[in-house]
Parts: structure tokens; C-alpha cells; sequence
């Protein structure tokens, strides 16, 4: 069986040669999702996606349920105080200075390395997955190629399928990984190109694995300080670093919640 799957995904890579004229074009249904695969193939492979990523491409599947929840993002048009309470921010303030506590050589060590306080990391880490309690039921790869072929906003999401691909090739996850709806994978969420780009292998295993807490907090901090984070400069509404956490999501909600819960956190 090993065998036969892997012929049948060396003939679909095989056949992409005897398609040059095959483009990657961007759909709004599933109908074209499986043509417009084998023509990202092509683009993944100049890329530099070799096989285990190829593969886990040919086996992706068009994901309904990404739609569904990229077509239907409600929370980020709530108030401040009303998106705080749906994302129950007095528990992640609670949790996230009992963890804090419960481990605060780890936090400063990261604080000391990366500039970045407890409070905002501990409150990412909160809101973005409840402390890893849930870290999504789709599969990554699926996902986010099949945001990346719908078109809407291809091409902000084709460097996170690369990514994607290109992790599966480190063998950091598989075509089985699971993920949030859009891609996002580990402990803190991250996509999938920022995750291949500013991974941090914490633990010292050998590898990056967001779905590793350490490796997750560590590629946290990490992303924030080459994004600009400036150590010891406040983080709240007009000061340096608030800028920065919009680098992490864009929504201005989300930007105000995490700058709030961390120095509850912190304090």
C-alpha cells in the first residue's frame, strides 16, 4: 500500500511536466479545487517544496468548513468590551497569572531573550487557543490551501501554503495535522509561513513544533521582536510596542483585549 501511494503521487507530479500550460487559477467553488492544485504544484516545487510536500498538496482537500467560518467572522465587529467577554478574558487574566507563577524562570528566561513581558505572550496564548486546550479540528494543509485557492485573498494566504508545504517537508507536521479553520497550527496559532519563518525550537528536541508549548511561546516572543518589539517600552494603546501586536492580528479589538489582559497579567 506504502508503495502504491507512493507511485500514484510521484505520477502526479510527473504529469505536471506534461502540462506546462497548466496555471494555478483561483476559484470560488470546490468545483475547480483539483486542477488548481496540480497547477500550485508547480509553483510549490520552484518554490522549493520537495516531495513529502507535493504529496501532502495531491491529498489535500477543499475545506467547507474554512469557508463556512472565513465567510461568517463575527467577533471582531464587537465592542471591545463585548469581545472581551465572549472570549472570557477574566479567565485568561485568572489562568494566565496562575501560570505565570507556576513557571516564572521559563517566562523571564524569554522575557530576557526576546524583550517581551510575560502578560502579552500568556495572554496570546489565552485567547488564541485557552492555553492549549483546543488548537483546532482542521486539517492544516487542507485549509490553507484551499484559502489560497479561493479568491478572495489568495495571494496573502500562497506564502502560508508554501509554508505549509515546507513543513511538512521538515517533518514539523503532516498532511494530518490539524489546525484552526484558516491554517493556523500550535499552541498560539500560528500561520503557517510565520511558523517556517520564525519557529524557535525551545525545547531542544532537534526540531520546531508549535503544538510544543515551549517551542510555541519562544516562536511567540520571537515573531513580536522581529516585527519591532522594542524590551522594556510599554505595550498599551500609544505606546511603542502597541503597533507591534497588530503584526499578530489585525483587528483592533483583539490588538486593545491582549494589551489589557497582559498588564492585568503582569500586574
Amino acid at each position: 500500500m506504502k508503495l502504491i501511494r507512493t507511485l500514484a503521487a510521484t505520477g502526479f507530479i510527473l504529469a505536471l511536466g506534461t502540462h506546462g500550460a497548466l496555471a494555478a487559477k483561483c476559484g470560488n467553488t470546490s468545483s475547480g479545487f483539483e486542477s488548481w492544485k496540480a497547477g500550485f504544484a508547480k509553483t510549490a516545487k520552484a518554490a522549493g517544496v520537495k516531495t513529502p510536500g507535493l504529496k501532502a498538496l495531491a491529498q489535500a482537500q477543499y475545506s467547507t468548513a474554512t469557508i463556512r467560518a472565513d465567510r461568517n467572522q463575527k467577533s471582531f465587529k464587537y465592542s471591545l468590551s463585548k469581545f472581551m467577554q465572549v472570549r472570557g478574558s477574566n479567565t485568561i487574566i485568572a489562568q494566565g497569572r496562575k501560570r505565570k507563577a507556576g513557571n516564572p524562570g521559563f517566562y523571564a528566561a524569554l522575557e530576557k531573550r526576546y524583550g517581551v513581558p510575560a502578560g502579552v505572550l500568556l495572554a496570546i496564548h489565552g485567547m488564541e487557543t485557552a492555553f492549549g486546550g483546543f488548537m483546532g479540528d482542521t486539517k492544516v494543509v487542507s485549509a490553507i490551501t484551499t484559502l489560497t485557492y479561493d479568491c478572495r485573498r489568495s495571494k496573502f494566504f500562497e506564502p502560508h501554503a508554501i509554508g505549509a508545504l515546507k513543513l511538512v517537508d521538515r517533518g514539523s507536521i503532516t498532511g494530518n495535522t490539524r489546525g484552526a479553520k484558516h491554517g493556523e497550527l500550535g499552541h498560539t496559532q500560528f500561520l503557517p509561513g510565520n511558523a517556517l519563518k520564525y519557529g524557535v525550537d525551545a525545547s531542544g528536541d532537534g526540531r520546531v513544533d508549535l503544538y510544543n508549548k515551549a517551542d510555541a511561546l519562544a516562536s511567540t516572543a520571537h515573531f513580536l521582536r522581529k516585527k519591532g518589539w522594542k524590551p522594556g517600552k510599554g505595550y498599551q494603546e500609544g505606546q511603542p510596542n502597541f503597533r507591534v501586536i497588530k503584526e499578530w492580528n489585525a483587528a483592533t479589538v483583539y490588538q486593545q483585549a491582549i494589551a489589557i489582559m497582559g498588564a492585568k497579567i503582569d500586574g
